[in-house]
């Protein structure tokens, strides 16, 4: 559904420093500002959980909660189908809305995408669905009237020629208008060189007013989008350079977007933009993937690209990111509120974001989801769920705090092109390890030509270090040493993050 990629493996990367290419425009970093919300508990000692909660779903896509008091849960199915789950009587069979009638599902990646409530549902009854529309494979906005069955398609942008990428994320903004994603047109490499032309609707989240109507317009074009009125560009566009942002969300605490877009086959990212520096941010594809240049023909002499704030690469068995969004919620909020929480559709791993207050990000994986995880959604209490393509389910989202098994210190040594990293991983749990593989990504352009203490192996920007045989058991209290020697291209940062035998690490700096 999010789009699997045209190469396969995963792990991600670290928050990198911006990179132009050469003879080309800076990249302008978008970050926000903590809120007084946010937790403090180091993402190493949260562990993130899910329960599953409904069975027999049909490859769902995404989740809506209307804010009336019911506390309903609507699920999109990729069919064109609606179900509704409620805590106490579980999943309805009979789907809530049907409009099978119009949807394409052809392909993995077409059907219905995407939904979300009006702002003012529990009194009008009108939702908004995004979807692949019959007979053309057209990405489809539309207004569904709940008390009359009744669809009235507003938008369409044509993609016709590959079933891929058609992106489909909708969501209400504290603005009161509806943003939406569409993915590039598919095939690979961006063939219709849609990321950085404003002239389509491909590769961009756009931004309408769905409240009105404007001339012959089902909607109108907000006055303050970037590139309205302006000749030759689709005035509806709020941001571009997007590959397949299938998930993106916004943080009503302060405005901030959050688009997690994914990647050609080298890198899945994440983009953080704060309110203010959204309208006509470029997040690059396809002269970017990621902080790498993909097509030097697409980078534009004065154009500034927004850097994402994490990217991964997928070297450990990831495809495709899965954005979700900023937990709001009460019950979990002196864990994780205000940080940010993705998933992968093949890697399963939850990984967490939070702003480290001196510009940054502290990361960690903190879980794993379900596999094929398509989408998140929330209460309108700001409690999580997610839901999983294959088999189809619904699971609940839930947090708690526990000591790291498993504590790293290193010690560094840098000089002109190379390094050395020596590391003492330390068993802080309570039973031995009989076994271990640790795994951390380095810096973007270093290469590991040496090790010691370890059989380890780099794939892309992803380190493996599995035990050497005689260091395989680690008693509690315990620690083992291994290091490694790298090549570097400038950047002697030691690795951010650690996993050991995929629990995340606290880290000694």
């Amino acid at each position: 559904m999010p789009g699997r990629r045209w190469a396969a493996p995963v792990l991600l990367a670290l928050s990198l420093p911006l990179l132009s290419p050469l003879n080309a425009p800076s990249v302008a970093a978008a970050t926000a500002s903590p809120t007084s919300s946010a937790a403090t508990v180091p993402l190493e000692e949260i562990n993130a959980i899910t329960t599953q909660v409904a069975f027999g779903l049909r490859r769902p896509t995404a989740i809506a909660a209307p804010d009336d008091g019911t506390r309903r849960l609507f699920i999109t199915e990729k069919r064109g189908t609606v179900r509704v789950y409620h805590p106490d009587t579980g999943l309805a069979q009979t789907p809530i809305i049907d409009i099978t009638a119009s949807v394409d599902e052809s392909g993995n990646e077409r059907g219905l995408l995407g939904i979300a409530l009006s702002p003012d549902f529990a009194t009008s009854q009108d939702l908004y669905l995004a979807y692949t529309a019959l007979p053309d494979g057209a990405v489809t906005l539309a207004r569904y009237r709940l008390d009359d069955a009744r669809l009235e398609p507003l938008l369409a942008q044509e993609h016709a020629e590959n079933s891929n990428h058609n992106g489909g994320q909708i969501t209400f903004g504290a603005d009161g208008h509806l943003y939406m994603s569409i993915g590039d047109g598919g095939g690979a490499g961006d063939p219709f060189d849609s990321g950085q032309r404003v002239d389509t609707l491909l590769g961009k989240i756009i931004r309408v007013d769905v409240s009105r109507s404007c001339g012959d317009l089902a909607y109108c074009v907000p006055t303050d989008n970037p590139f309205a009125g302006v000749a030759g560009a689709r005035g509806e566009i709020w941001l571009y350079g997007g590959r397949n942002p299938w998930r993106f969300s916004v943080d009503h605490a302060d405005g901030s977007m959050w688009v997690a877009d994914v990647g050609q086959g080298r890198w899945e990212e994440i983009n953080h933009l704060r309110k203010g520096r959204q309208a006509g941010a470029n997040l690059g594809w396809s002269c970017y993937e990621g902080l790498e240049v993909f097509d030097q023909a697409q980078c534009r002499t004065g154009a500034a690209y927004t850097a994402p704030v994490f990217t991964y690469s997928p070297h450990t068995g990831g495809c495709a990111v899965i954005g979700g969004q900023v937990y709001r919620g009460e019950q979990f909020a002196d864990l994780v509120g205000g940080t940010y929480l993705a998933t992968d559709y093949c890697y399963s791993t939850v990984w967490a974001l939070r702003e480290d207050g001196s510009g940054g990000y502290a990361q960690a994986e903190i879980g794993q989801t379900p596999t094929q995880v398509t989408a998140f959604g929330s209460t309108p209490e700001g409690e999580l769920y997610v839901v999983n393509d294959l088999p189809g389910g619904l699971h609940r989202v839930s947090f708690e705090r526990a000591k790291p098994s498993c504590r790293i210190a290193y010690t560094t040594r840098a000089w002109g092109g190379g390094m050395t990293v020596d590391l003492t991983v330390t068993n802080t749990g309570a039973t031995p390890i009989d076994g271990w593989t640790l795994r951390f990504p380095l810096a973007r352009g270093q290469s590991v030509i040496g090790d010691w203490n370890t059989d380890l192996t780099q794939s892309g920007d992803m380190i493996t270090a599995a035990d050497a045989g005689h260091n395989r058991s680690i008693a509690p209290g315990s620690s083992v040493t291994l290091g490694y020697l790298v090549t570097h291209t400038g950047d002697a940062s030691p690795p951010a993050r650690f996993s050991l035998n995929r629990d995340a690490c606290a880290v000694v700096r």
